[in-house]
């Protein structure tokens, strides 16, 4: 049965670090990073995510994807494939995501204004809203 892994955190939170370390060898990585410049990013990423799915592949999407109705429509693709959903959230507090973010350099640092609005979007994902299992991580 296929899987799809939807990652929840804070921008510097650790989230890419967790993918490469638990998932980038078994799942694809969707991530809307991957194309910085492109027009809807979004519907990019559920697209991919559904052609993925139908391939049989296992899938991670790599954002912050903070609220439940950001999740919800991956929540969706992945029940029309009859794939298993979990939630992977990455707990770290905004102190040390926005250090950690201020180290970044280039394209890789959001502006502060952004990990401050994804912080204030910020839901803990839960199964009631649709997930088989979620699991917490630390950053």
């Amino acid at each position: 049965m296929t899987e799809l892994v939807v990652m929840v955190g804070l921008q510097g939170c650790g989230k890419s670090t967790w993918v490469a370390g638990h998932l980038a060898g078994t799942h694809a990585v969707v991530s809307k990073d991957q194309w910085p410049n492109a027009r809807r990013r979004e519907r990019r990423q559920r697209r991919l995510v559904d052609e993925l799915l139908a391939a049989g592949r296992d899938v991670v999407v790599d954002n912050t994807n903070p609220s439940p109705g950001e999740r919800a429509p991956l929540i969706a693709i992945a029940r029309a494939h009859g794939a298993v959903v979990r939630a992977v959230y990455v707990d770290v507090p905004l102190p040390v995501c926005l250090d950690r973010n201020a180290a970044r350099t280039g394209r890789a640092r959001v502006p502060l204004v952004g990990v401050l609005g994804t912080a204030k979007r910020l839901v803990a994902p839960t199964v009631e809203e649709g997930f088989d299992r979620v699991e917490v991580a630390g950053g």
